[in-house]
């Protein structure tokens, strides 16, 4: 018996599958944005020092208030899209998040709950809500926009992986360890590159260091709309230019 068998042995059956499910091999030709990329990721430690000293520009208040809905990234809390909820907000929008904390996976009661909190905020505010997804959180919006299309005025995706390959990214075997199911057969049925019926816009940038470009961005049919920026994977959170664009598709 060799000695990883005699560790392996000594693993609970579910970590042991965890850890199975963290080992497997990518697909052939299938690969996560580059090193470099990912490094560029660490900016975000540094951001909290730069965001004192970057001039805040007088944001004009929206011609029409819009109630949107943000749901986080996978691991992230909604905490972590405090600053665009914040411009958001600055500009009269009405912004509340998923009401569910971390995101740690895809299952069927987090789509349940999230569809719940989405018809709840459409019949409080009386109109269809606007559902803004950071990565995996652009996945639950697409579905529950698919489930409720009378609920959602429009759908905006940041850096979420609808397209080409789900492992085409640097963090799916760290979800496939978290959430315990292979990433592209999650436990509750969906179709990750169907359009919704409703305006879907998918951003994505060519700095992002953890989703592919061309699985963000999406192909003519799986989306309406395609916006390039230039900002890391993290930076969907906070930076400026996302605020700005988020902001134009409320306009």
């Amino acid at each position: 018996m060799t000695y990883a068998n005699t560790i392996a042995r000594h693993i609970p059956a579910g970590l042991r599958d965890r850890v199975a499910l963290a080992s497997q091999p990518a697909p052939e030709g299938v690969t996560g944005p580059r090193l470099r990329l990912m490094l560029g990721e660490l900016d975000y430690l540094v951001e909290p020092l730069r965001r004192p000293l970057r001039k805040r520009e007088p944001r004009a208040a929206a011609a029409t208030s819009r109630t949107v809905m943000l749901l986080p990234g996978f691991a992230t809390h909604p905490v972590r899209m405090r600053h665009l909820a914040r411009g958001l907000r600055a500009a009269g929008h009405r912004v509340s998040n998923w009401g569910m904390g971390f995101n740690w996976g895809a299952d069927a009661d987090r789509f349940d709950r999230a569809e719940a909190r989405l018809a709840y905020l459409a019949d409080r505010y009386g109109e269809p809500v606007t559902l803004v997804g950071w990565s995996l959180g652009g996945l639950f919006a697409r579905e529950i926009a698919k489930r409720r299309p009378e609920a959602v005025a429009k759908v905006v995706t940041m850096g979420s992986p609808f397209s080409h390959s789900p492992r085409a990214n640097n963090v799916w075997r760290a979800y496939q360890f978290i959430a315990g199911h292979p990433v592209e057969s999650p436990p509750v049925d969906v179709d990750l590159a169907a359009k919704p019926p409703v305006e879907t816009v998918a951003m994505w940038s060519p700095r992002d260091g953890i989703v592919h470009p061309r699985a963000a961005c999406g192909k003519a049919g799986e989306r309406d709309r395609a916006v390039a920026l230039r900002c890391t994977h993290m930076g969907f959170a906070y930076d400026p230019q996302v605020i700005a664009a988020v902001l134009r598709e409320l306009s």
